[in-house]
């Protein structure tokens, strides 16, 4: 249950994050709301995954999650580049999520 906790928490790390940009320096209600929930049930989530999954690789996957998610959000969200070395380095980092799985209890 704890991989099923860390997974949602990263979803929720790009919802917020992905969100910051729409409260517009937290000057808007609506988007300024959405992003302190996920923030909240994000780290909540994040640590009862944490109770099981070791801090360090729950952290690192929690981020990884977040950043690719973020980046992905950004490119079909906000019009960001995706030009292929950010693409690159995207895939690095899912390459690293991917190790750290493999590699935990």
């Amino acid at each position: 249950m704890a991989w099923f906790w860390l997974i949602v928490a990263g979803i929720l790390e790009v919802i917020w994050a992905s969100n910051l940009k729409a409260t517009a320096g937290f000057t808007r209600l609506g988007p300024t709301l959405i992003f302190l929930g996920a923030l909240f049930f994000s780290m909540l989530l994040l640590g009862l995954a944490v109770r099981t999954i070791p801090t360090g690789t729950g952290y690192a996957i929690w981020t990884g999650i977040g950043a690719v998610g973020t980046v992905i959000a950004g490119i079909l969200l906000y019009g960001e580049p995706a030009n292929p070395s950010r693409l690159i380095c995207v895939a690095l980092i899912v390459l690293g999520i991917l190790g750290l799985k493999i590699s935990s209890p």
